[in-house]
């Protein structure tokens, strides 16, 4: 249950003074929901003001505050379609033109009465001789008013709110904060000279912001360090089952090539955690191409030697299809029965698949999150493998792993390589197993950077690849922002209308939007070969697997983060054939984009790219893309998880296993924090899930 002193925070937002209906749709986009919410949407930035006595002080371009008296009301000739101006004089007499545009002139007309002096925060600005102030940002009767705003918060906004409106909001969520007793060591805190929990949120409001942020930045790291741990904690106490195989089924596998070392490590730390009584819960980490569906074979082969059931769960249809097909393959000559269950089966081959896996013939089951569904039992589920770990949350893993009898053992995979500094703060509750080297046969792939003023080159150059017989991928940029999102959209569907008129119906346009069947049936007609070019926006990132694809076009590949863009090249070089890659440059190029784009000519290896994007700082990505919501962090920076990631670990550590865990004074307040910042799945593991 949540403590009860969190309730106030809790509360819906419209529990706010001034929250309308009209209010709640432009609030929701920003995630602002509850009042909790608004009292964690720090600012983006500050505006630092001076205070000056009279114009003559201040330099133009200045963000200031001075007393001015309106002298003149000038309108423009035609209404609304010229500034509206008042005449301003300062103490000296200088005079300064305070400008407003369309319907703020309204306000203008009673803010500044002539002949009465008002003190005036904006920015000074020169307008062919005269100085001027457009849109004042404050107009005060007293000089108190005007002083309180020296240094003032600019907050993310959207369409239909105002930055005073959001202001409004968190003065009144910053009053409704309740007493909170410290979770942070006393040790810590003091050497840290951070403040105390509700201070810095005032002081993080207010622009005294360093210490301040980064103790909330701590305190989100702490949570999700505490919360790892406890997952770990429960999982080591809890019942699991020892699988150990024989080898048999094993020694039958037809590879096509044989185990690298990497992979061979990889599969001999999992049987021997799968080995233990207590469940397995183990990352592995392959680059793009590394083979982890074949460790991850050997493992599920291995407990169904040991008499159990696995299952292998994938974020997308499109994926699981081809998991199933890839396995189905491979697993051939061993004779055991793999079956795919996704949210489309329906009727009597369901049923059949079902009653399978009750009975136990079933042995390994391929599936969506259609495969923790209550209707889906088990005989004897000991092992679930999870790919593309990032797109499940914590809380969709555990229901799966209460589908056993007893805990199954539990291997996810991911095929973004995460620096070692940060494996931690995402996957602190993990053992982790690298597949750091390729196997053999892989050829690298080309990789050339084009400018997108030679759009007609490259047309040209995919018209000739695709009438060899060959496919391509051309992928277009998707920001993640609401704000810009569809103009993204409309850039990638204008792509794909410029490329069929080329094309005709050899290409086919793939992006979040569509709706699951259409986006299924066009990856399908790709990947059948039916369709020769796919147009797409990042969708195609994870585990679209076509070996007759060989070319890869990201369009403004500068707005793409180095794992991504590997991510993606990673599509291609799948065959035997030799692949290319086409990264098309906008022509203003950042100093990080070009250092990106070089560092992608140069590098085929995704954990020595993860490592300098974090060096770039650009790896905003690498903590998920915020993707699961669950893991991604949304008050630490990216240098903030570098900073006190470790110390933020090393605290939970020293709490659960030196102060007593949960029950002590100071676990009962770190308990608070983990409801407070939504990380209370780690309490809900220790009352058994």
């Amino acid at each position: 249950m949540r403590p009860e002193e969190l309730n106030p925070l809790f509360a819906e937002i419209d529990s706010l003074d001034g929250i309308g209906p009209k209010l709640k749709k432009p609030l929701e986009r920003l995630g602002l929901e509850r009042v909790r919410d608004v009292l964690y949407h720090l600012p983006e930035r500050f505006v630092a003001r001076r205070s000056v006595a009279d114009l003559d002080e201040a330099l133009v371009g200045e963000q200031i505050v001075v007393a001015l008296t309106p002298t003149e009301h000038r309108a423009p000739r035609n209404p609304g379609r010229g500034p509206y101006r008042v005449l301003a004089a300062d103490a000296k007499g200088n005079i300064c033109a305070l400008t407003y545009f369309g319907r703020a002139s309204y306000n203008a007309k009673k803010q500044l009465p002539v002949g009465e002096k008002r003190w005036v925060a904006g920015r000074l600005d020169q307008y062919g001789d005269m100085l001027q102030i457009v849109h004042p940002d404050h107009v005060t009767e007293d000089s108190a008013g005007a002083m309180g705003r020296l240094i003032e918060p600019i907050y993310r906004l959207a369409e239909g709110l105002t930055q005073p409106r959001i202001g409004a909001m968190v003065e009144q969520a910053l009053a409704r904060m309740p007493e909170l007793a410290e979770w942070i060591e006393p040790g810590l805190l003091s050497r840290q000279g951070w403040p105390e929990w509700a201070e810095a949120l005032k002081l993080a409001h207010a622009g005294e912001a360093a210490k301040a942020r980064d103790r909330l930045a701590y305190d989100e790291l702490f949570a999700n360090a505490l919360a790892l741990m406890l997952v770990r904690q429960s999982n080591k106490a809890r019942k699991g089952q020892s699988l150990q195989g024989d080898g048999t089924l094993r020694d039958k596998l037809a590879l096509p090539f044989p185990l690298t070392g990497a992979q061979k490590r990889s599969i001999a730390e999992i049987t021997g955690d799968m080995a233990q009584a207590s469940p397995m819960l183990r990352l592995l980490q392959g680059d793009v191409g590394a083979g982890k569906t074949v460790v991850a074979l050997e493992a599920m082969l291995a407990a169904v030697e040991a008499g159990a059931q696995a299952a292998l769960l994938a974020p997308t249809e499109i994926l699981v299809r081809q998991h199933f097909e890839t396995l189905r393959k491979m697993a051939a000559p061993t004779g055991v029965t793999i079956e795919l269950l996704t949210g489309r089966d329906k009727g009597r081959a369901r049923e059949g698949i079902l009653m399978g896996l009750v009975d136990g013939s079933v042995q390994i089951l391929v599936g969506t999150h259609a495969i923790f569904q209550p209707t889906v039992s088990y005989r004897n589920l000991g092992l679930v493998v999870i790919d593309e770990q990032h797109r499940f949350g914590v809380s969709q893993r555990l229901m799966l792993t209460q589908k056993g009898r007893v805990t199954p053992h539990t291997l996810a995979m991911t095929a973004t390589p995460i620096p070692r500094t940060l494996v931690l703060a995402q996957y602190g509750e993990m053992d982790v197993s690298r597949l750091d080297e390729m196997p053999p046969g892989r050829q690298p792939i080309d990789t050339r950077v084009v400018a997108l003023d030679r759009m007609a080159d490259v047309v040209e150059g995919v018209a000739r690849h695709i009438s060899s017989g060959q496919q391509a991928y051309w992928v277009c940029p998707m920001v993640r922002d609401s704000e810009t999102a569809s103009d993204d959209l409309a850039a990638a569907e204008a792509r794909f209308a410029a490329l069929k008129e080329r094309f005709g119906e050899d290409v086919v346009l793939v992006h979040g939007q569509l709706a699951p069947e259409q986006k299924d049936a066009a990856m399908a007609r790709f990947a059948a070969g039916e369709a020769k070019l796919l147009v797409a926006t990042t969708v195609i990132e994870v585990g679209v697997d076509v070996p007759s694809s060989t070319l890869m076009v990201i369009e403004q590949a500068e707005r793409f983060g180095l794992a991504q863009l590997h991510q993606l090249r990673g599509r291609v070089g799948r065959g035997s054939e030799k692949s290319v890659c086409l990264l098309l440059r906008s022509s203003e190029l950042s100093e990080v984009g070009k250092q990106r784009l070089a560092l992608m000519r140069e590098s085929q290896d995704g954990f020595y790219l993860a490592e300098q994007d974090l060096e770039l700082r650009g790896g905003g990505e690498l903590l998920g893309t915020r993707q699961s919501g669950e893991d991604g962090f949304s008050i630490a920076s990216l240098e903030q998880v570098q900073k006190y990631g470790e110390m933020a670990n090393d605290d939970a550590r020293l709490l659960v296993e030196r102060d007593g865990g949960l029950d002590g004074p100071r676990g009962q307040a770190a308990r608070t924090l983990l409801y407070l910042l939504e990380r209370d799945w780690g309490v809900q593991m220790l009352r058994g899930g």
